[in-house]
């Protein structure tokens, strides 16, 4: 038996960083540069079904309306710590610890809402009745926090708000962030329905204007009762783009503000490098768009067609690519309007280990998987194209430069293969071992549900009247683009290969660094009626205001980074309060992706398990790993969607890195729109990737997310958001102690001890912060790549005179008309796959350097 690290000092729980790994990039100016007037064109994935966030389909929008329009208590800062926004309060503070805590709000007496009306108890009162959970007429998505109050009351004053708890509350800063309006929040139906299309009031920088499904657009505008700074601009337009179409919109000038993924930010450089006179890459040397077109230009017809025929047909091929080729050339031209703004996404991508049942249920050979990898490899190679920080996170539950945030990973231990191998071997997988005559059963996850889903796949290759190809070997091509190029296999490791350094693997640092995957938990939450064990899970909200971002816990979920992570797809207990994402399930999977993972999803067989990670890269083991007749054999379930290649690629370099201590990866590739809800949520796989973001309140946001799942009264079991199903009382414990310690650095120690057992006890091990990349106009100010920080609407604008986008906030451009009739407003929120070239040209993250284009 191998000692585990020990877990009582957590050495590393004293290195924290007081500094984010990687600044904001927004642009900034003071209020003085900033030109009065103009209207903003922002692109969002979605066009919000609610306006209300404690709702389960609110979404990543829904967050950042409510930024701009109703109070927020508390907004974070640069590090994602909250602070007192004294447009509302000034002050708020714990008055009594003993008998009861007791915090007492003094509100700003010129607060108040757009029909005249003051701030107040009220509004309060009706909130917290509203989402205490004591009235199932209310269709909340969460009550966190909520349920500890005790009473609310007036205080000496109309301006004066006194909370009694009836138990200690570390995260009361997160409560009333958004305030809603007691219109809003006084009875169950105004709550469920009476802010799904409109607020009757608001308190906000601004005012909702239209929310226009039709057109795909919601217009906000300056809220003349605002008493505070005056915001910069007249208007607002948040205009739902989806991810695979912004290229076009922001190339034909109709917005001025975009998040984009990669390979939309590489044509962003190259076109600024064109402009300056440099040799442009264009679609002629193979990197446009057009150059699958331009090859099929010199591509001969069949060879028993008549010389007339091949002559038509080539004529076709060239006039096609020559449309290609001026298209990419006319968007290169206008996409030299823009530059890229960069930063850190305040959200971890993770490798999820599901320990429910199979081989995982047993926590050796989870730890052995997580010792099998190397977290630096797999950070650099989404990361360092793209000229960002790649520090592999150390916890859970905060991110580098937060103030809970200390690295705990010394509980698991780094990269060693041959202590793996001995995790292994010591939970009776050996080598060479015999094998039982294949019965349909698989040592995974899969396996009490194999019969069912043989009919399943059955059915569905008969509806679409042929038998699909098996999706194999990961390295074999069967993924789109990038992602079955330059990563070829492993040469045969040696099991004396054991540290991170010593690896042969020919992973290139150059391949397909896109950020990150779009599978955030908490965007499009699946919905309330996703399969999740029978629970009802809530959704946390973390970092209140930041409108991703954030997404859902955000979101953020989640691909690598960016193909829409509204895509919890309504996760099951949604939340859309800021911050809770759920794995992107939105962008619509080209047809070859679609038609390789139809409902059924699996497009792996059993014996493409075998080979499926490394079809080239022998293990240096004697044979498979074997117990009980079974090969060790994991099914990794990715995501398939033309905006997850990230994600698919990162999952090739774990299989290949498991392959070598003896672990074979069955991949299966499913829809996008499918992913989280029917598989992640529902507990059918093995591994997968998704994203969570970080929260300013981690005993209260990270309790759902690793406390120990537990049984529920008709036998299923309530896991809430633990969808790895790992974890142990202990862990529990050690979150409800923190949300009660009123000691701040008590309630810190606390957490960091319950880091280090979810370290230990390896279901879900952090790879990578997610990236965050914006297309903006270098006039645009003070917005961007947010990173941790909470926008701040009033400062937005544009630089000196510069108005930029239509004057009249009624309407603006619509590059995505279109989209309607498709049906598929699921943008994913992480950038795809891109063989990024020369990564050091790559725009720094620091804001003194955001505007060397202009």
């Amino acid at each position: 038996m191998l000692a585990l690290p020990a877990l009582a000092s957590c050495s590393s729980g004293d290195e924290r960083s007081e500094v984010p790994a990687a600044a904001q990039d927004v642009g900034p100016a003071e209020r003085d540069r900033i030109a009065d007037g103009g209207t903003l064109r922002w692109a969002v994935d979605t066009v919000p079904t609610t306006l209300n966030t404690f709702q389960a389909d609110a979404d990543a929008t829904t967050s950042r309306v409510a930024g701009a329009v109703l109070p927020s208590l508390f907004t974070l800062d640069k590090t994602g710590r909250p602070q007192r926004n004294p447009d509302y309060l000034e002050s708020a503070k714990i008055v009594e610890r003993e008998p009861k805590q007791v915090v007492l709000y003094k509100l700003n007496q010129q607060a108040v809402w757009s029909d005249g009306r003051e701030l107040g108890a009220p509004d309060f009162v009706a909130q917290w009745r509203a989402l205490s959970g004591k009235d199932s007429a209310y269709w909340t998505a969460r009550n966190a926090g909520y349920e500890r109050i005790q009473k609310i009351e007036r205080g000496a004053d109309d301006l004066e708000v006194r909370v009694t708890f009836n138990k200690p509350y570390a995260d009361w800063r997160g409560l009333f962030s958004p305030l809603y309006p007691k219109d809003v929040m006084g009875a169950p139906n105004s709550f469920n329905d009476g802010a799904r299309n409109k607020l009757k009031a608001t308190a906000g920088p601004f005012q909702l204007k239209e929310l226009d499904r039709e057109d795909r657009q919601v217009t906000l505008v300056r809220n003349p009762r605002w008493w505070g700074a005056r915001p910069k601009l007249d208007s607002i337009v948040l205009s739902a783009v989806s991810r695979d179409k912004r290229a076009a919109a922001l190339a034909d000038g109709t917005l001025d503000l975009a998040e984009i993924d990669s390979p939309v930010a590489e044509r962003i450089k190259k076109a600024a490098h064109e402009k300056k006179g440099g040799a442009g890459a264009g679609p002629q040397s193979g990197t446009g768009p057009a150059s699958a077109s331009a090859s099929a230009a010199a591509s001969p017809s069949a060879e028993n067609d008549s010389d007339d025929q091949k002559a038509e047909a080539a004529q076709a091929s060239r006039k096609k690519a020559d449309e290609a080729i001026a298209k990419y050339t006319k968007e290169q031209k206008g996409l030299r309007a823009y530059v890229v703004r960069k930063s850190l996404e305040p959200a971890f991508t993770q490798l999820a280990l599901n320990g429910e049942t199979g081989p995982l249920a047993d926590e050796r050979v989870r730890r052995a998987v997580a010792r099998a990898l190397d977290r630096q490899k797999l950070a650099e190679a989404v990361l360092k194209p793209l000229g960002l920080p790649a520090n592999p996170p150390g916890s859970h539950l905060a991110l580098a430069g937060q103030q809970a945030y200390a690295d705990s990973s010394d509980a698991l231990g780094e990269q060693n293969t041959q202590e793996a191998q001995g995790l292994l071997a010591d939970a009776g997988w050996t080598p060479g071992g015999p094998l039982k005559k294949d019965d349909g059963t698989k040592a995974g996850s899969e396996a009490d549900a194999d019969k069912k889903k043989d009919k399943e796949k059955t059915k569905a290759e008969e509806e679409d009247g042929t038998k699909k190809d098996k999706e194999g070997d990961t390295e074999s091509g069967s993924g789109s683009g990038p992602e079955s190029a330059s990563d070829g296999p492993s040469g045969s490791p040696s099991a004396s290969a054991s540290e991170s350094g010593s690896e042969s693997d020919s992973e290139s640092d150059s391949e397909g660094a896109s950020d990150e995957g779009a599978y955030i938990v908490g965007d499009n939450k699946p919905g309330r009626g996703a399969p999740v064990s029978g629970t009802g899970a809530r959704v946390m909200a973390p970092a209140h205001g930041t409108a991703f971002q954030r997404a859902v816990l955000t979101g953020r979920t989640e691909p690598l980074n960016d193909s829409d992570v509204s895509a919890q797809d309504r996760q099951p207990g949604g939340g859309g309060m800021a911050g809770a994402y759920a794995p992107s399930g939105t962008a619509a999977p080209s047809s070859a992706s679609a038609s390789a993972s139809t409902s059924a999803s699996a497009s792996t067989s059993p014996s493409a398990s075998a080979s499926a990670s490394t079809s080239a890269s022998a293990s240096a083991l004697p044979g498979p790993l074997a117990k009980d007749g079974k090969p060790l054999t994991l099914r990794f379930v990715l995501p398939s969607g033309s905006g997850s290649e990230q994600l698919r690629t990162v999952g090739e370099k774990i299989a290949r890195m498991l392959d070598r201590i003896g672990i074979r990866t069955e991949i299966t590739k499913v829809a996008d729109a499918n992913y989280f809800k029917d598989h992640i949520a529902s507990g059918d796989y093995d591994l997968a990737l998704y994203s969570w973001p970080a929260t300013a309140y981690p005993a209260t946001d990270g309790r759902p997310i690793y406390a120990k799942p537990v049984p529920a009264s008709d036998g299923s079991l309530l896991v809430e958001q633990n969808y790895t199903r790992v974890g142990t009382d202990h862990i529990n414990q050690l979150f409800d102690q923190a949300a009660s310690e009123l000691d701040e650095k008590a309630a810190r120690d606390l957490l960091r001890q319950a880091d280090a057992r979810i370290w230990a006890a390896a279901g879900s091990i952090p790879l990578y912060q997610r990236p965050q990349l914006v297309a903006a106009k270098p006039s645009v100010a003070n917005a961007g790549a947010f990173a941790f920080a909470s926008p701040r609407y009033e400062d937005i604008g544009f630089k000196n005179t510069a108005k930029s986008g239509p004057q009249n906030p009624g309407k603006s451009a619509q590059p995505e008309k279109s989209a309607k009739a498709e049906k598929s407003a699921d943008p994913e929120k992480s950038p795809q796959a891109d063989k990024t070239e020369e990564a050091d040209q790559t725009r720094k993250p620091e804001a003194a350097e955001s505007e060397s284009d202009e």
